[in-house]
């Protein structure tokens, strides 16, 4: 008899212990640059940007507003727009089944929130796109919200800062969602005949109808780092034009470099640098506003 005959084969647990500890869902982020697993708490308090490599995770609006705006300075305008159905349009699914799923994961009505609040010690209207919902396409009621939020800026004098997030026009509404582009840049083109400023701020992803009107129209266009940035997408525009597209065409940091956006500001620094630009662009404001 070999010595190990007499060992005891070792009793393995068929189910783990209630006593385990379990992780709650969401505990654990993963990064999607580096593959950096994250607290999702660290990450909140680090605003969303992982600490080892610097990637921007997108927010939502309201985590938006908040990081941008002082502390109970932002007032929510035109709240009461809601989105209909004017196409009946079905897909695979009917598109009222879309918004109301939408709805029901946002608790927003459309994919864009509109008010204004204190940016440092400087009054704006402030608009900030939330793309969980339809991926922040801009139906009728998205460029309706952003034409009275420039009428607002107009009949206050007051600047206005745009942060972008979206996939483009929303397509369950045709031809009527691609109406607000024209209709945005419209509204784009009296702030200027008014000389009051108009901030754009594109974060990932800022593409389609959106990226072809208003928020590349900005007097100055702030885009976080890493945000993807275009009309088509990089695939699409691979496959059309059979040819190898640079490396990080279309990220924020190559449109700096040929000159199509002003800055790129990490998330940390952008409050300060809105409220130091806008500063910086009051004085005309204030003399249109004594002008009228």
């Amino acid at each position: 008899m070999n010595w190990f005959d007499n060992l005891k084969t070792p009793k393995i647990k068929e189910k783990p212990s209630e006593k385990a500890t379990k992780i709650p869902d969401g505990f654990w982020v993963k990064c999607t640059s580096c593959g950096e697993i994250l607290q999702a708490k660290t990450l909140k308090d680090n605003m969303h940007v992982c600490p080892e490599c610097g990637f921007h995770f997108r927010i939502g609006a309201w985590d938006r507003i908040a990081l941008l705006t002082k502390d109970d300075t932002f007032e929510q305008i035109h709240a009461e727009l809601k989105t209909t159905d004017p196409l009946k349009f079905t897909d695979t699914k009917p598109y009222v089944t879309r918004l109301e799923a939408a709805v029901k994961a946002t608790d927003q009505p459309d994919a864009i929130v509109t008010g204004q609040g204190f940016i440092g010690d400087v009054a704006a209207i402030v608009v900030a796109f939330e793309f969980r919902f339809m991926g922040g396409s801009m139906g009728t009621v998205v460029g309706e919200k952003i034409a009275r939020a420039f009428e607002t800026a107009i009949d206050t004098s007051l600047p206005i800062v745009i942060v972008s997030a979206s996939g483009g026009a929303r397509m369950q509404e045709g031809i009527l969602s691609l109406m607000q582009m024209a209709k945005t840049s419209a509204m784009v083109r009296e702030m200027k005949e008014r000389r009051l400023p108009y901030v754009s701020v594109l974060t990932d992803p800022t593409t389609g109808g959106v990226a072809a009107s208003f928020a590349m129209l900005g007097d100055v266009i702030i885009a976080e780092p890493g945000a993807l940035i275009g009309f088509a997408g990089p695939r699409v525009i691979q496959q059309t034009i059979r040819q190898e597209l640079p490396k990080g065409f279309q990220r924020a940091e190559y449109l700096l470099k040929h000159g199509f956006v002003d800055m790129i500001v990490h998330r940390k620094d952008l409050p300060q640098t809105l409220s130091r630009l806008l500063s910086m662009l009051q004085g005309p404001c204030r003399e249109t506003a004594r002008a009228r």
